[in-house]
């Protein structure tokens, strides 16, 4: 049995948890800064620094206390180290190194986007291979594709904007609450997803890249007109229904249109979802029905485990930790993430 204490503080969550055996969570606790930032309808890489240097501390504590475990317990401490907001990184990597240092536990340095490509082998480790792995959130739009835990090739990224900082951009567009992505999902529940054309940007071609500038760009001139010299509308709930509802479903069709694409090109067995994005449920319908990714069997991890949290950290650090893959304290923090693993 190993016991792993993941931390995680790449952006705007402060996350801690405990996870037996790579697998099972005894914990997992999450301070959310969504509120700090709402004002700024994004995050601010200062505050959100400020908020996690706050509360890293009793969330950890709290993270031990649910799972009835002391630190000398513990057979390594895993801490995202890499891509995010570098003085974000810091603050969850210097609680780790504190901890590691004062009680003599392993260190594991863990890739914060192959923690979300790990989340689905959590819940199904039997998940054939190839698996074709999408992570999608604010800030990572990506496919991967996992030939064995240690072979995890990206095979396409975005060029601009992450899906959900389009979804949060066209919100801001609408008027709608932040974050951007669950308001126009629970905007759209009732609107026409085919009521305005948008268009769904590199869809022809071969490349497995993504871009979603390009519909947000048409959202703003279908509010504003050409070159946005209209004032902004003021729509009824069923226009603004409909117009969440289509923006939507142009960010969705793209990321369903590259993962048949990937399907084709790789042949994968199974299909995995994660990152904040994953969430979203009409993406989550729209690859079940999709008559390409039918065939692969598919692993949408629960809700908890898809957006920022300390289990997947854990869960990726207890795998590393098998593996003889621990770090040295002086780990740096880095923004990018490697093409990789």
């Amino acid at each position: 049995m190993s016991l792993v204490l993941g931390i995680e503080t790449s952006c705007d969550e402060t996350a801690a948890a405990v996870v037996r055996d790579g697998r099972w969570p005894l914990s997992n606790v999450l301070h959310s800064q969504i509120d700090l930032h709402r004002e700024f309808r994004g995050v601010v890489p200062e505050v959100a620094m400020r908020s996690h240097t706050a509360r890293i501390v009793p969330i950890v504590q709290q993270a031990l206390a649910d799972a009835e475990v002391e630190v000398p317990a513990l057979d390594a401490i895993a801490v995202t180290h890499r891509p995010g907001m570098i003085g974000c990184l810091l603050v969850g990597m210097s609680a780790a190194k504190a901890l590691a240092w004062r009680f003599g536990v392993a260190l594991i340095g863990v890739d914060h986007i192959r923690a979300h490509v790990h989340a689905a082998f959590m819940c199904e480790p039997d998940l054939p291979l190839p698996c074709l792995s999408l992570v999608a959130s604010g800030g990572h739009t990506s496919l991967y594709l996992v030939r064995a835990h240690d072979d995890v090739e990206r095979l396409g990224t975005t060029r601009d904007d992450a899906a959900g900082e389009a979804l949060d951009k066209g919100a801001a567009l609408l008027g709608l609450p932040y974050p951007g992505g669950p308001s126009i999902e629970a905007t759209a529940v009732d609107g026409d997803p085919h009521a305005i054309a948008l268009p769904r940007p590199m869809l022809s071609g071969t490349s497995l890249d993504f871009s979603f500038s390009g519909i947000k760009t048409a959202l703003l001139y279908h509010l504003r007109g050409p070159g946005a010299t209209r004032p902004m509308p003021e729509l009824s709930p069923t226009a603004l229904a409909d117009v969440a509802a289509s923006y939507q479903a142009a960010v969705v069709d793209v990321l369903v249109g590259k993962l048949r694409r990937a399907t084709q090109q790789h042949q994968p067995q199974s299909l995995s979802i994660g990152g904040g994005v994953a969430r979203n449920q009409r993406l989550r319908h729209a690859i079940c029905a999709d008559d390409a990714l039918g065939g692969l069997r598919r692993a949408f991890p629960p809700l908890e485990l898809c957006s920022d949290n300390g289990a997947m950290i854990a869960g990726l650090g207890a795998w590393q930790l098998a593996r003889g893959m621990t770090s040295e304290l002086d780990l740096q923090p880095a923004a990018t993430t490697r093409s990789r693993a």
